[in-house]
């Protein structure tokens, strides 16, 4: 028996990670429909028997990938909240300081694994789609749970729906990463959290 397919007897978690580890760069690199099933096998170092092994298709490898990419995201943001002492706006910003971090990392580019497959395979594919519903839903609970906390606490000039205003820096930062990669330019997406920093405090200056 090779050492592939014992690995796979052996340690079948570790393996399937490999398989999402090598999904994530592909597809952040090329898309959903530009990363074959064959460039994830080369990327994983694994058989397409591995492959199918774990999952059924390039499809469920997709979901899974989105899945793990956002728990790996909420584990990172939840650093911003951990804190239950912390003034509610001030993990706001600390969020923010966190996402600014993304679009600082050399050589890379600032994308998201939701977002992208969200805007090429919302249309086609149901169960992707629910997916990364999932996924941008939960990053606006969280947003909401902070706004609406401080806006307890602060009892803002301006009125607002905490869940409106999450939905807008939801769509303003995974808009700010689309352009971003585009234009290429890591502080195009630092100035729009910039901005989004100055309007979020704008809610709770005194009028």
């Amino acid at each position: 028996m090779s050492k592939k397919a014992t690995s796979i007897k052996r340690d079948p978690a570790a393996t399937r990670q490999r398989l999402i580890d090598a999904t994530v760069r592909l597809m952040l690199r090329h898309g959903f429909a530009g990363t074959s099933v064959d460039m994830i096998c080369q990327e994983a170092g694994m058989t397409k028997g591995g492959f199918f092994h774990h999952f059924e298709n390039k499809e469920a490898l997709a979901i899974a990938a989105v899945e793990w990419w956002g728990r790996m995201g909420t584990a990172l943001y939840a650093e911003a909240w951990k804190d239950r002492t912390l003034d509610p706006l001030k993990q706001l910003h600390s969020m923010l300081d966190i996402m600014a971090g993304f679009a600082k990392r050399p050589g890379e580019h600032c994308a998201c694994m939701v977002g992208m497959m969200s805007q090429e395979m919302a249309a086609t594919s149901p169960a992707l789609r629910a997916a990364c519903e999932k996924e941008l839903n939960l990053w606006t609970s969280n947003t909401a749970k902070m706004l609406a906390a401080a806006k307890r606490k602060h009892n803002p000039g301006a009125k607002f729906d905490p869940v409106q205003v999450a939905w807008f820096l939801n769509s303003l930062w995974q808009g700010s990463m689309l352009v971003g990669k585009t234009s290429r330019s890591q502080e195009l997406i630092r100035h729009n959290l910039k901005q989004a920093r100055t309007y979020v405090d704008g809610l709770f200056a005194k009028i």
